[in-house]
C-alpha cells in the first residue's frame, strides 16, 4: 500500500518506505528534477520545496510528513512555455551562473512571496538565510526578487 501525496496539484501514490526523503521521491519516483540534492542535511536550500505555504528543505523532510500536504516544486509554478513571475524575473536579471542553488532559491522567494508581495530588502534577505548560492549572484537574485515583487498586484 502506498503513501498518498500531493505535488503540484496531483495526487500520487507512492509505494515507498516513510522514512524515505522527500527529495528522493520526487527525484527518483515522480521524475521532477528542479529540487537538488546539495548537503543532504537540509543547510544549503538547493532541495527546497513549497510545503503548505512554506520553504522547506526536501532532503530533510519524510515522505510520511508530507502525506496530506500540499507540495509545490519549481515544475509546478512554471514552464518555460509559461514562466512565473520570479523565473521570468531570474532570467532578465541573469540571476543563475551554474544554476544549481537556483531552484531551491525561487521556491524559497516564492513562498515569501506568497505571504508578501512586497516584501522589503531585508525580509527577502531573512527568507534566503538558508540558501547557499557559491558563485556569488547574490545582488542579480535580490534584483530578480524585487522585479518579481514589483510585478505583483
Amino acid at each position: 500500500m502506498g503513501i498518498s501525496i500531493n505535488v503540484n496539484g496531483a495526487t500520487h501514490s507512492v509505494d515507498a518506505d516513510g522514512e524515505t526523503p522527500l527529495l528522493y521521491i520526487l527525484r527518483n519516483d515522480l521524475k521532477l528534477k528542479g529540487a537538488r540534492f546539495g548537503c543532504g542535511i537540509g543547510s544549503c536550500g538547493a532541495c527546497t520545496v513549497v510545503i503548505d505555504g512554506k520553504a522547506l528543505q526536501s532532503c530533510d523532510i519524510s515522505l510520511a510528513a508530507v502525506a496530506g500536504k500540499g507540495i509545490t516544486t519549481l515544475e509546478g509554478i512554471g514552464s518555460l512555455e509559461k514562466m512565473h513571475a520570479l523565473q521570468s524575473a531570474f532570467v532578465a536579471e541573469q540571476a543563475a551562473q551554474c544554476g544549481y542553488c537556483t531552484s531551491g532559491i525561487i521556491m524559497t522567494a516564492y513562498a515569501l512571496l506568497e505571504r508578501n508581495a512586497h516584501p522589503s530588502d531585508a525580509e527577502i534577505c531573512a527568507a534566503l538565510d538558508g540558501n547557499i548560492c557559491r558563485c556569488g549572484t547574490h545582488a542579480r537574485i535580490l534584483r530578480a526578487i524585487k522585479k518579481a515583487a514589483e510585478a505583483a498586484p
